[in-house]
C-alpha cells in the first residue's frame, strides 16, 4: 500500500512510500516514472535524521 505524508499540502508536491523489507519511494505527480528502493534499515535511518 502506497502512503503519502499527512503533511503534504497538495497531491502535486510530495512523494509516496510503500513500506516493507525493501521500501519504495516514488514521486506522486509521476507515479509511472519509477521508484527508488531502499532497505528498511536505510529508510529508518532517513526518518530518524529527518526528524532532527
Amino acid at each position: 500500500m502506497w502512503r503519502k505524508s499527512s503533511y503534504s499540502g497538495t497531491e502535486e508536491n510530495c512523494v509516496e512510500v510503500r513500506l516493507g523489507p525493501v521500501s519504495q519511494i516514488r514521486d506522486t505527480k509521476d507515479r509511472s516514472g519509477g521508484t527508488i528502493s531502499v532497505s528498511a534499515a536505510a529508510w529508518g535511518a532517513f526518518l530518524r535524521n529527518a526528524k532532527r
